[in-house]
């Protein structure tokens, strides 16, 4: 595919076809099974036994359909889409509201030599464009011609000299053992063997409960024989114990391998474009300018490994509810590595911030309040249901009281000129930023807990916050300082424009 403008319509790759084909199976496989099923019951003169390839050549004339009466068009500034026969539509795409081009390649894409291409716009419910599928070398081009002309486009709208879309500089790349410590650092195992469990229990509702079962049966039926005392019960169940977290980390290394195998983040004049994948490889980018919001991550294994996480948030599409957006910058890295990153994205931005600020001198009390309240209530049904041994459980206030004036140690809240940012946790750390002509709103609110304390938390509101996003809040400032901080930003924000 050339960089100049042709008028000409084009087809999808000759196999697109049948790539449509193997998606609409996997939406259908639970029908086409139980038609399979019901159709081997059937005496030899049923025709219910040709139902399920009736309905394989039903999905497969439909996405030979589909492959025959789908065209594009690339033109000067916009990509035009047509589609279907009988209910037609025509779809125009300016370069410029292009907010991500994803590439998707699973094994079998790699084996044919193509790609899945998805164009989406900023705030979009769905792909403005999904191609199943494009040559490769089609589908790299397309990314390179939709890259150059909205860099073209944008950069008169915004009185800047367009930068070189074509001069990619890496930026991040994660060799084969910071991805092994990134599995050793998620939780993604427990994806894994949460998916076995939902699956297998498709097949057998009783899966989960017949197999605690004859596993009780077999540990406990072997101790009864050996005459296991308290202290080899104890030895055993932490056996199982680590045995399991070991299994979990295992299968978390897999998945992080297969998930993160050859990571690099490129930029590409204002674009950041990130590929990854071991069998499966995923390209996406974005632009800079499309980011809203950061968030920097620290758990405990991070910090015995000296590692952190940075993600961002942008105002991306969601298909059927799977952001396909470029969202992690760094997903392990030394703290020095994502503090530099951070500082060359956003130059005018001073990161980290020189001074912290902390939050109401009795923010920990106000931490610790939910958790004594439950405790309290703990304890008095204990007593009331097991006598003094009941109160055992008011042990946790001191536990509870320890952990909340940490929590409101670490804390605090940073703004300047350009930013605003936050830090909290103790065990597991988050730090949250926000260049201020990304905010959208303003929000000061008040418990009538925060009021008899005299503390209120601001919410600031950016585009794109994903769900698993912490949000963007300055929890328990003194009433005084947070209404001149809502002022202040208040100000700040509305005689800013909007950058999207």
């Amino acid at each position: 595919m050339s960089d100049d403008v042709h008028a000409a319509e084009r087809r999808l790759h000759p196999l697109s076809w049948l790539f449509v084909l193997i998606q609409q199976l996997k939406q259908f496989v639970v029908p086409l099974l139980a038609l399979l099923l019901f159709g081997r019951g059937a005496g030899p003169g049923d025709d219910r036994q040709w139902w399920p390839l009736i309905g394989v050549g039903v999905l497969a004339l439909a996405s030979v359909w589909q492959y025959l009466t789908y065209r594009y068009r690339i033109e000067a500034d916009s990509l035009v889409v047509r589609s279907g026969v009988l209910h037609r539509s025509l779809r125009q795409i300016p370069f410029a509201r292009i907010h991500n081009v994803a590439l998707h390649q699973s094994l079998l894409h790699r084996l044919f030599g193509v790609a899945e291409v998805r164009l989406e716009s900023a705030g979009g419910k769905k792909p403005e464009a999904q191609m199943r599928v494009l040559r490769l070398s089609d589908a790299l081009a397309l990314e390179r011609l939709v890259r150059r002309r909205g860099a073209a486009v944008a950069a008169p709208a915004h009185g800047a000299v367009a930068a070189d879309p074509e001069a990619a500089t890496t930026l991040l790349r994660l060799p084969p053992a910071e991805v092994l410590r990134l599995g050793l650092v998620s939780n993604r195992g427990l994806i894994v063997v949460g998916g076995g469990f939902a699956a297998l229990s498709q097949f057998n509702s009783r899966l989960l409960s017949n197999l605690f079962e004859g596993w009780g049966q077999a540990l406990f039926g072997f101790a009864g024989q050996h005459h296991f005392g308290v202290p080899q019960y104890a030895l055993v169940g932490v056996s199982l114990l680590l045995a399991f977290v070991l299994l979990l980390r295992l299968f978390s290394i897999v998945l992080a391998l297969l998930q993160y195998f050859g990571f690099r983040l490129d930029e590409h004049g204002r674009r950041l474009t990130v590929e990854r994948g071991l069998l499966t490889r995923l390209r996406t980018s974005t632009s800079r300018r499309r980011i809203q919001a950061w968030t920097l991550r620290e758990g405990l294994l991070h910090r015995w490994l000296g590692r952190r996480s940075l993600q961002i948030d942008s105002a991306a599409s969601e298909d059927h509810g799977q952001q396909r957006a470029l969202r992690e910058l760094a997903p392990i890295a030394t703290p020095d590595a994502c503090d530099a990153l951070v500082r060359h994205l956003l130059p005018r931005a001073s990161w980290p911030p020189r001074e912290w600020q902390p939050l109401h001198p009795r923010a920990w009390l106000r931490l610790c309040l939910p958790g004594a309240l439950l405790a309290l209530l703990a304890g008095a049904a204990l007593a009331w249901r097991f006598g003094a041994w009941g109160l055992t459980a008011l042990l946790w206030l001191p536990w509870a009281a320890f952990v909340a004036r940490q929590h409101a140690h670490r804390a605090g809240y940073a703004c300047d000129g350009g930013l605003v940012a936050l830090r909290e946790g103790w065990w597991s750390r988050h730090w949250r930023f926000a260049e201020l002509d990304k905010l959208q709103a303003l929000q000061l609110t008040q418990s009538p807990l925060d009021r008899s304390l005299g503390m209120a938390t601001l919410w600031l509101d950016s585009a794109g916050a994903g769900a698993l996003s912490p949000p963007l809040r300055l929890r328990y400032l003194p009433v005084a300082r947070a209404r001149a901080l809502h002022a202040q930003l208040g100000h700040e924000v509305a005689r800013r424009k909007l950058r999207w």
